[in-house]
Formats: structure tokens, sequence, C-alpha cells
């Protein structure tokens, strides 16, 4: 055993502590030790007051809005069943960050199980691909509806909507499972240290004492098959639905058809626009303080799961509707 200053960061060296490392090739760690946001130790639990607020609303708002679409038989359609599924999605992905860097944040609890770290590595990105397949899934309703309404229903059916559903589920399991076996295989003998909040793939990878072209390759491929296509077809839809907008007779149909696309539109610029952003940084920006990009990594896995059930709270008139009428008829 001997002592070692080990350094993280982004392109950059960051001397932060002095651990006892065995330098043995050990394949399967039996724990990880995640040391938070380093450099800003001392603001830990003033981070934990904006991150737990968050996630209390994201906790409630998700649980809401499935609730509401069960009560409200008018929003039996579609749409909002997508919306239950995106709301189940955010509760995963929250959940399975928040607790633990709370626990860190509040508690010092910094040591994490290494099958659970290989949970997160695999849950993460797993419903960030079901998420974004669900926003497609959001477009491709709007598409129908505004571009083709009088098929809209035979389009769109149950068993379709069950079938849309399934796929994206088994897209989003299916190409990352191979994050957790591979990550498993690799040879862990620098250090079990990870600097981060959470056991973020790529920071998991470069402890592995090994070639990782593979996971890294696999990781970029990941990324531009599910995010190129995604976003090709969101862009496309709504160029077609802002045509056809465009092309309604009155001013005032045009502003009612537009608003019933404006939450969507909200919901998919506060997924793509931070994801893009963290995914940038963190492959090109080497000169980012390593403190700045743990915390957009954090934001960017919070912020959506907070704002969607907000959004979709204050723009969608059914449920704003009949959630007044359920806060109305509690106080009577």
């Amino acid at each position: 055993m001997q002592k070692t200053v080990f350094c993280f960061g982004l392109g950059h060296l960051l001397p932060y502590i002095m651990l006892d490392i065995n330098t043995t090739h050990f394949t399967n760690p039996s724990s990880f030790i995640l040391l938070g946001i380093p450099g800003l130790e001392v603001a830990h639990v003033w981070f934990s007051i904006p991150f737990c607020t968050m996630y209390a609303i994201a906790i409630l708002g998700n649980i809401t809005i499935p609730l509401i679409i069960r009560l409200e038989r008018s929003l039996h359609e579609p749409m909002y069943y997508f919306l239950c599924i995106l709301a189940v999605t955010d509760l995963v992905l929250c959940t399975t960050i928040l607790p633990k860097m709370l626990s860190i944040f509040w508690f010092n609890s910094r040591e994490i199980d290494f099958s659970a770290c290989l949970t997160q590595l695999y849950f993460i990105p797993s419903f960030q691909v079901i998420e974004s397949g669900i926003l497609v899934a959001l477009a491709f309703d709007r598409y129908v509806a505004i571009c083709d309404p009088l098929r809209h229903s035979t389009i769109l059916t149950n068993p379709v909507v069950v079938k849309i559903s399934l796929a994206l589920l088994l897209r989003g399991a299916l190409l990352v499972l191979p994050y957790p076996f591979l990550a498993r295989r690799w040879p862990y003998c620098r250090t079990n240290v990870i600097a981060h909040t959470y056991c973020e793939h790529p920071a998991v990878l470069k402890l592995a004492c090994a070639d990782i072209r593979i996971s890294s390759y696999y990781g970029l491929f990941v990324l531009f098959l599910v995010n190129v296509p995604d976003l090709c077809f969101i862009a496309f839809s709504y160029t077609q639905i802002l045509r056809a907008i465009f092309s309604l007779p009155t001013k005032e149909a045009r502003i009612k058809t537009f608003g019933t696309c404006s939450s969507h539109l909200c919901v998919i610029f506060a997924f793509y626009i931070p994801t893009v952003f963290s995914s940038l940084t963190h492959r090109f920006g080497h000169n980012v303080p390593l403190h700045f990009h743990i915390i957009t990594a954090n934001l960017y896995l919070v912020v959506p799961p907070m704002l969607n059930p907000i959004i979709y709270g204050v723009r969608t008139k059914q449920i704003r509707d009949r959630l007044i009428q359920l806060f109305c008829h509690k106080e009577i």
C-alpha cells in the first residue's frame, strides 16, 4: 500500500486527495467512492437545497400527471398515454441519482456498491434513450393530429400506442445493455474514486486501466444512433406541423392549434438543449472546470423531470382544468 496523489479533471490535472490504493488489478471492486463536487465540498449542503426542491417538485408533478389522466376519461388518448410513460421515465431518471447525491451532500455517505454503480450506469442512459423516443412519439402524435386529423383515431389506435411504447422501452433497454457488461469486465487498478455525484458512464470508464475504446466508441455510437434520427424526425414533424398551422384560414385557428403544440416544444427544448450541451462539454470542453461539468451533468438529469409536468400542467388546457377542478372540489 502506498499513498498516491490522484488527479481528476477534464483535460487538466486536479490534485485532490491522498488515498490508500492497492496497485494490484481488481476486476470487480467491491465499491466505488463518489466525491460529490470536488473543490466545492463546503457548499454541498447549500447545493442540496435546490436539488432537493427540484426532486420534490419532480416527484409531485410526475405522480400528479398520470393520476389526472387516469381520472379524466377525456384524456384517455394517445398523447396522454405517452405523457404517462414520460412521467414514469422522469421519475426513474431523477430517483436513480438524487437519493444518493443527497446522502453525499447531507451525510457524507460517499461509498456506493459496485453493483449499484453499474445499475446507475445502466439506468441513466437507458431511460434517457426512452425519454428521447417518447418525445418522438409525441411529435408523431401531434403531426398526425394536425396534418391528417381525420385519420388520427385510425392510425394511433390503442394497440398501435402499446406497440410504439414497447418498441421505445426495448430500444432503451437493449441499446444500453452493453454498458454495464463492458464496464464489469474492465480491470480497475488505479483507484476506485469517482470525481462525480453518480456513476456516469464516461467517469467510470476513466478509472479502468485497459483499452476502453470499445466502450467509448459504442457510447458515441448510441449517442448518434439515438439523438440524430430522433432530432431529425422531430424537426421534420414540426416543419410539417408549422406549414399546416400557417395554412389555416384565421389567426384564431392558428393560435389555438399552435397552443396545442407549444407545451411539447418546451419539453423538447428542456430535454435536448441541456443534454447536447452536457455531452459536448464532456467530450470537447477540456478547459471547462470539473465542478461546472458535474453540476451541469446533474442539472440536465433533474431539470427536465421537474419542468415536464409543470409545462404540461400549465400549457395543456385539459390537464390544467382537471387539476383546478380537483383542488376546488377539495376546498369545497
